[in-house]
């Protein structure tokens, strides 16, 4: 078992899970922090951390991606003939760091992110990459977890899935964990 993290027993979706990931930083908002995120600015994700405006709670695309995710995760578990469930991540180094993974693999050894909207699915099958606003976000998992690569499974009925291994960059990574620890610690000020 791994010491980098603990797994926080969680249900994600449910209001203590809300409220244990606005106790900290998660994945999805490394994009915005690092300025990548073209729907949401570092300064709207500060405003949203500190309660000055409200959440962005999704949209029906998000939706349908949501209840599509657990057919991708058992196309993923055939594919790779690896189970995997979702878990709620706590780093052990930096305990505001956080990570709701799609898919981990019991013993640590392996994590998913799962995408099922259209957008994603169409800009990585034609470009065979991650898109650069979901790069920080599959970092910050590579940086809660130490593991060396997560996958990367995208997944739409009736269209052949898409699994990709993204490496770890810790060069990116250094520079993530710098940015997140200033922007937590602006959040720490002004909550005082």
């Amino acid at each position: 078992m791994t010491t980098a993290y603990t797994i926080v027993n969680l249900q994600q979706g449910t209001a203590k899970w809300l409220e244990w990931r606005s106790n900290g930083i998660g994945a999805s908002d490394a994009p915005a922090i690092m300025g990548e995120n073209p729907w949401k600015s570092s300064a709207h994700l500060f405003s949203e951390k500190i309660g000055t405006v409200e959440k962005f709670v999704g949209n029906a695309a998000m939706a349908r991606g949501t209840a599509l995710e657990p057919e991708a995760r058992k196309q993923y578990e055939a594919i790779t003939r690896v189970r995997v469930a979702p878990a709620c991540l706590q780093s052990n180094k930096h305990n505001w760091q956080r990570a709701s993974v799609d898919g981990l693999v019991a013993d640590g050894s392996a994590v998913v992110e799962i995408k099922c909207g259209e957008s994603v699915y169409k800009r990585t099958a034609s470009s065979r990459q991650v898109p650069r606003y979901y790069f920080g976000q599959l970092q910050h998992i590579l940086a809660v977890t130490e593991l060396p690569c997560i996958d990367f499974f995208c997944w739409l009925p009736d269209l052949p899935e898409i699994h990709l291994s993204i490496k770890r960059d810790d060069h990116y990574i250094a520079r993530l964990i710098v940015a997140e620890q200033a922007f937590w610690q602006q959040i720490m000020k002004k909550k005082g």
